[in-house]
């Protein structure tokens, strides 16, 4: 007898696919395409090989290599400040809503999570106005006149907060969801052994909840790498584009003021997505291998 084929998973699959090959895949495999181009988005590519990444990597004279290489510090020094904050404040948030003596935990997970649902056009101007030099709460609380967007450490400081003020919520919710499911007899057991409340964390808590932490640590990683409207709106890369991440010289370059430098800015984006795949790949290599 001829088998039957069931054709049900492929309608819940089929969309998925077809989305991720219009609007993942084929943009992915034209962008590598470009990057080996010389394109201004208006005539067609001219393929120049490894030219472009020859330029931004090897040319010291070259304005793209320090474009580059300027961007990229700037994006590592994002990610530093802010993917700590964003793993260890969810974790220790979602710990303390588990404790028994806390009430009204639904209210105040909402309340943290709001944060998360406002856009970043939103919450920049939310925050532009809270660090106002003469309006600003910020200001008139610390009795300072100083410009915090055009100063640093003051411009890094109120990037660093936006962000973590608005992906706090989204790790705490995994976190929650993760500890909820830790058997309490683990806990008891630990508390007849005479563990204190810091043991059981690092004994029970981080190790039963291992794959959410490699999730977020890696995912929030790639989010931090591929930050753009954070400094764009709070200091537009100022001053002298000490907080000007590499994002923002990739947009420059293709969609920026005079001709396109869509082929350069494409071998750029391609160099930061080589990062961040080494980067992710060492992140789950080294939380594995020490988990084990």
């Amino acid at each position: 007898m001829k088998r039957k084929l069931n054709w049900s998973p492929a309608f819940f699959v089929g969309p998925h696919l077809i989305l991720f090959a219009l609007f993942i895949l084929v943009p992915t495999i034209y962008g590598i395409y470009a990057s080996f181009t010389k394109w201004n988005l208006m005539s067609d590519p001219v393929f120049v090989g490894f030219d472009n990444y020859r330029t931004i990597l090897f040319d010291t004279s070259s304005t793209f290599h320090f474009q580059f290489l300027s961007g990229l510090k700037n994006t590592l020094l994002f990610v530093l400040f802010t993917v700590p904050p964003l793993i260890v404040i969810p974790l220790l948030v979602a710990v303390a809503l588990e404790h028994k003596k806390v009430k009204a935990k639904g209210f105040i997970q909402a309340v943290i999570y709001i944060p998360g649902l406002v856009s970043i056009s939103a919450a920049a101007l939310i925050w532009s106005l809270i660090f106002n030099k003469q309006l600003g709460i910020a200001s008139n609380l610390f009795g300072s006149d100083v410009a915090w967007a055009t100063h640093q450490p003051y411009a890094w400081m109120i990037i660093v907060i936006l962000s973590v003020w608005g992906g706090v919520g989204g790790n705490m919710i995994i976190y929650r969801a993760s500890i909820s499911g830790v058997g309490e007899d683990l806990y008891e057991s630990a508390g007849l052994d005479g563990a204190g409340s810091i043991r059981k964390f690092f004994s029970i808590t981080v190790p039963s909840i291992r794959f959410p932490l490699i999730y977020t640590f890696v995912m929030t990683t790639a989010g931090a790498f591929n930050v753009f409207a954070q400094p764009l709106m709070m200091t537009k890369g100022g001053p002298n584009e000490t907080t000007a991440v590499l994002m923002m010289f990739i947009r420059n370059l293709a969609f920026g003021k005079g001709e396109s430098i869509a082929g350069m800015a494409s071998a750029m984006a391609v160099l930061l997505g080589l990062v961040i795949l080494i980067v992710s790949a060492l992140q789950y290599y080294v939380m594995n291998r020490n988990s084990d």
